[in-house]
């Protein structure tokens, strides 16, 4: 898996090719008569890698796609409907049928929950009810200012506009997880009391009890490591937050301090 991540972009179309053609000969002797869905809502950089991750280690469990981000959103010909510079407009229009076709040919249908992370699905959570029927969601979220600056330190996107970015998502998760079949996991409970989450995620999918929660993860992280085991990174990001981008933050979030209170986010200072 490690060397397949490191495949250029024919190489991977290649791959994904082998994958489809594989999990096709499968899918059509043991695909079970009925799957449940699963889609962790998650805006970026809040630990959805690893959480998808840790679900896929499950027997009964199948995610669209097993490499890089692990998003559905990049497998091919899903790629040039989702993965467009448009892909955050809520007004986007996709055939949400088509999508679905795609990522079955990815999942494998003879796991009982067929996994999907996305992060852009978070803003389109009634588009994809209507199309997965008995969808449930795993609604995620990360402190503010180590979300905030992992969006400013990976896209070198503007504090006050990666600060907004993140009160959107806060709104969108609130209503994500009022409205559907949704757990919400914190990404600081994730990493400090893992056993907690899994029990948490066991009795919404009691399918998931032999989740593993001590394996290595791979994914993007501020230390630059390739694997870490569950590890809270918070304090590390916020630590290369400035007095003055704290500041910055700070005159925005206190404006939303209500969207704050209902995550148990807290305003700090530097």
């Amino acid at each position: 898996m490690k060397y397949i991540n490191k495949l250029d972009s024919t190489k991977r179309l290649l791959y994904f090719f082998y994958i489809s053609q594989k999990i096709k000969l499968k899918n059509l002797f043991f695909a079970k008569e009925k799957n449940d869905y699963l889609f962790i809502l998650s805006p970026p950089f809040c630990g959805s890698t690893i959480l998808t991750q840790i679900i896929s280690s499950s027997k009964n469990a199948s995610c669209n796609n097993n490499i890089g981000l692990r998003e559905g959103q990049h497998l091919p010909k899903a790629k040039d409907i989702l993965f467009t510079d448009n892909r955050w407009q809520k007004n986007k229009k996709i055939d949400w049928n088509n999508i679905k076709l795609i990522w079955h040919k990815y999942w494998d249908l003879s796991k009982q929950i067929l996994i999907e992370k996305s992060p852009p699905n978070i803003i389109r959570t009634n588009d994809i009810t209507q199309t997965f029927h008995g969808v449930k969601f795993i609604c995620l979220v990360r402190n503010p200012y180590a979300q905030i600056q992992s969006n400013i330190r990976r896209y070198d996107t503007e504090t006050s506009q990666a600060t907004l970015k993140y009160i959107d998502y806060l709104k969108y998760q609130k209503t994500n997880y009022e409205n559907n079949d949704a757990i919400l996991i914190k990404y600081e409970e994730l990493t400090e009391n893992p056993q907690l989450i899994k029990k948490q995620i066991c009795d919404f999918f009691p399918a998931l009890k032999d989740i593993k929660m001590d394996i290595k993860f791979s994914a993007h992280n501020i230390r630059n490591k390739k694997e870490l085991h569950l590890t809270n990174l918070n304090q590390e990001s916020i630590s290369l937050l400035t007095a003055n981008q704290i500041e910055t933050i700070n005159n925005i979030l206190i404006k939303e301090k209500s969207i704050l209170d209902f995550f148990n986010y807290t305003i700090i200072k530097k």
